[in-house]
């Protein structure tokens, strides 16, 4: 299993597929499958069926994952584009911008 640096909260960019060029928020990260779901981004219609009698079956947006190659992560002090690096403070490990040196929060 392999470690994702990118965390739930973080800004990414995507960088290939039909969703090109848009950027947003990480909403949650599936580590197993190496993918992450990002808010606004991969959105696909899903058809649900009415449960109890009455009740009428509808069409829900949901995000659905991407993979996290396919996503870079955006620095929050730059606002580029980087690669992420890691760093000692003190006895913490942090992860820092490959660019501008700064730590993540």
């Amino acid at each position: 299993m392999k470690a994702l640096k990118i965390k739930k909260g973080d800004t990414v960019a995507i960088i290939s597929g039909t969703e090109k060029g848009k950027q947003g928020k990480v909403v949650k990260v599936f580590p197993n499958n190496l993918k992450l779901t990002v808010e606004g981004i991969n959105v696909r219609k899903k058809h649900t069926r009415a449960r109890r009698s009455g009740q009428k079956g509808s069409i829900v947006e949901v995000a659905l994952p991407v993979n996290f190659s396919k996503v870079v992560l955006i620095c929050p002090s730059c606002k580029q584009k980087t690669k992420i690096g890691a760093r000692f403070a003190g006895d913490k490990k942090v992860r820092v911008c490959k660019k501008c040196n700064q730590e993540f929060e």
